[in-house]
């Protein structure tokens, strides 16, 4: 839609200019002498020049995409006021001012159709490729062709028993189901001897048929059907691509971009002469575009014939100042009306008939495909039903323990590690990570540098060496070496009492100093966990972060599942960037294969292709490329449509697209 768009706007802009390069002006003095410089009386508009300028600026696309062209009964209503009075449009003949405004409404409004005769085509077009894809993918899987075969099956066996019906009633044109009340029984006997007897005939005769044609396998028939459809599609679509291109090279968006020629002097109704073989043109293109009997390399010459016999297509355009003798002008008018059919029969018959032979050789339509499961549903619905009913107490438990265990989730492993490391970060000393408590170590040391100074102070001996009383001198240096973990009166008296263990326990000291070893044991330990605190406090940032990262992972990333989920229609970005790529081979093919013209440009056939190709081909970028990148892509997109450039161009544009978007495309 975007390059429909971009050419509508582009012709519309285009026709401005015109406009604007062609419009008298009354301070000029190079004005022309058929154009009045108005009076004072004549500065109020007419209400005919007031509906014109009315209808101008409704045909004028807005900047929204979603209105920017109108609908085809829009553009007809604003149509009408060319002929809402026929006095008024020939004195309208008179008036150079007029003239061009009816001019310029009849332009605007062809810009607006053959934006729809482009979109129309290029949509039908794109759903021609999808329908190939289709029947691409159901003959490269055997699994798809057996899911085929049973999709279609009950619409095979409707088809044979009608046209089995339909025989038998043939053959039995005398025999009538309700006459057959009317007569007596055994005449009744009689009657349905004889209908069973042309079923049976019937049925043998087809049989025989059905063994000469089992030749071949059913895959292998099914598979040559589909081929059919292929062929027919391929043709179909040869044909859209061959009428996009006609249009582009010969429509008003090939007039587009030759603007620069038509404000001179020299070409000041050439642009209407280009509206009015534009709509000869569109009408010509729809009328041809779906005639199965036109063959794919004469619709260029089919095209041509009917144009060459359209008066209007090769008329000139003059001024009424220009006219000699008995030429006659072609009126605005007459060019509507002929819009105004385009609008009303050519592109709704174009639809119905493109419908219909899509959906004759197209993939099938979906109740042939979701019959089964829609089926499967409906029978298994009422088993389904009476499950939840029966299980609703345990279902409603289910469901409330799972958002139980959600809500729990997220306080524990979320809201609550988070509130830890707020505090951790605030230096919070209710929040500190901790193995011990903070006074136990201060009290275990105490107590030992006491037992151990209460035994030296009983055992001077083995304190001092002496067996006089200890001085304070002496005891202040014993509890230095305690703090430094120096036990030895305590060692001595252990070693002295543990060469006779029974003695040292019963009149020595033993037992009191295997009770302050252990308590010294108890304050290393102590100590040593100490060391292991004060690393977990300086690490408690780290475990803190540490807590949250799982809670947020799995937030994350179901969040991220679930957005997904709901917001992505065509798979992931993997396969977007597939697609992109496939369009570029597609595109890149298309290229090489094609041969260009005497003057080195694309055939109309290959240009329409490399059209669609490139729309599908931006349609997936925008999607998946930022905005900046994705404008830059557009441009190089329209350079790549560009058929004045030339083929070997054309391909350098695709070979630049490939490498500058590389990121993008793999």
């Amino acid at each position: 839609m975007s390059f429909v768009l971009d050419q509508v706007r582009r012709i519309d802009a285009q026709l401005d200019r015109v406009q604007l390069a062609n419009l008298p002006s009354a301070t000029s003095p190079s004005a022309p002498k058929n154009f009045a410089t108005p009076d004072e009386h004549d500065l109020q508009p007419s209400a005919r020049i007031v509906a014109l300028q009315t209808s101008i600026r409704g045909l004028t696309p807005s900047g929204s995409n979603h209105r920017a062209l109108l609908r085809p009964e829009q553009i007809q209503v604003l149509l009408s006021a060319l002929s809402h009075d026929s006095q008024a449009s020939k004195a309208a003949s008179e008036e150079p001012y007029e003239s061009e405004l009816e001019w310029l409404v009849v332009s605007k409004a062809t810009a607006q159709a053959y934006g729809h005769v482009l979109k129309g085509i290029l949509d039908q077009t794109l759903t021609i490729a999808d329908d190939l894809w289709y029947w691409d993918e159901t003959l490269g899987s055997r699994k798809y062709s057996a899911l085929y075969a049973l999709q279609i099956s009950p619409f095979q066996f409707w088809h044979w028993s009608s046209s089995l019906w339909e025989d038998v009633k043939a053959r039995s044109s005398n025999f009538n189901v309700r006459e057959a009340g009317e007569d007596a029984r055994d005449t009744i006997g009689q009657r349905w001897q004889q209908f069973y007897g042309l079923v049976r005939q019937v049925v043998r005769e087809r049989s025989v048929a059905e063994v000469q044609k089992h030749v071949l396998s059913p895959v292998t028939r099914l598979r040559g059907e589909i081929r059919q459809k292929q062929a027919a599609l391929k043709k179909i679509q040869l044909r859209h691509a061959n009428a996009l291109g006609v249009l582009l090279g010969e429509g008003l968006a090939n007039e587009s971009v030759h603007g620069g020629a038509l404000a001179t002097p020299k070409g000041q109704h050439r642009w209407k002469g280009s509206v009015a073989r534009n709509v000869a043109l569109m009408e010509a293109v729809l009328a041809k575009v779906n005639d199965v009997s036109t063959p794919v390399d004469k619709f260029d010459a089919a095209i041509a014939q009917l144009t060459n016999e359209d008066a209007m297509y090769g008329a000139e355009i003059y001024d009424q100042s220009d006219l000699e003798g008995g030429d006659i002008s072609i009126q605005p008018q007459a060019v509507a009306e002929r819009l105004a059919r385009v609008l009303a029969m050519g592109l709704p018959q174009y639809t119905s008939s493109a419908a219909a032979l899509v959906s004759q050789h197209g993939k099938p339509s979906r109740l042939v495909r979701y019959w089964l499961p829609v089926t499967v549903g409906v029978l298994s619905s009422s088993t389904i039903l009476r499950i939840l009913v029966n299980r609703q107490a345990e279902i409603t438990q289910w469901v409330r323990e799972f958002g139980a265990t959600i809500v729990d989730f997220w306080h524990n492993g979320v809201v609550e590690p988070t509130r830890k490391v707020i505090c951790t970060i605030r230096h919070d000393e209710g929040s500190e990570v901790s193995i011990m408590s903070k006074r136990s170590l201060e009290g275990d040391r105490d107590s030992l540098e006491r037992m151990v100074v209460d035994f030296a102070i009983d055992n001077p001996a083995d304190a001092a060496g002496a067996g006089s009383k200890l001085t304070e001198n002496e005891i202040a240096d014993i509890r230095a070496k305690i703090r430094e973990g120096d036990l030895t009166p305590v060692l001595k008296a252990y070693e002295r009492d543990l060469a006779s263990p029974l003695m040292g326990s019963l009149r020595g000291n033993l037992i009191r100093a295997l009770l302050i070893q252990i308590q010294k044991t108890k304050v290393d330990v102590e100590v040593a966990m100490g060391g292991i605190d004060s690393l977990l406090k300086s690490q408690e940032l780290v475990f803190g972060f540490v807590g949250l990262t799982p809670g947020i992972l799995v937030t994350y990333f179901a969040l991220h599942y679930l957005s997904s989920s709901f917001t992505e229609k065509r798979g992931s970005k993997a396969r977007k960037q597939g697609k992109m790529l496939r369009q570029l081979r597609n595109i890149d093919r298309i290229l090489t294969n094609s041969h260009p013209t005497e003057y080195g440009e694309l055939f109309y056939k290959d240009q329409g292709l490399l059209l669609c190709e490139v729309h599908v081909l931006r349609q997936a970028a925008e999607k998946a490329m930022p905005s900046q990148i994705f404008k830059e892509f557009s441009e190089d997109a329209e350079d790549l449509c560009d058929v004045r450039i030339g083929a070997e161009r054309q391909q350098q544009t695709a070979a630049r697209i490939r490498w500058a978007y590389a990121k993008y495309l793999s």
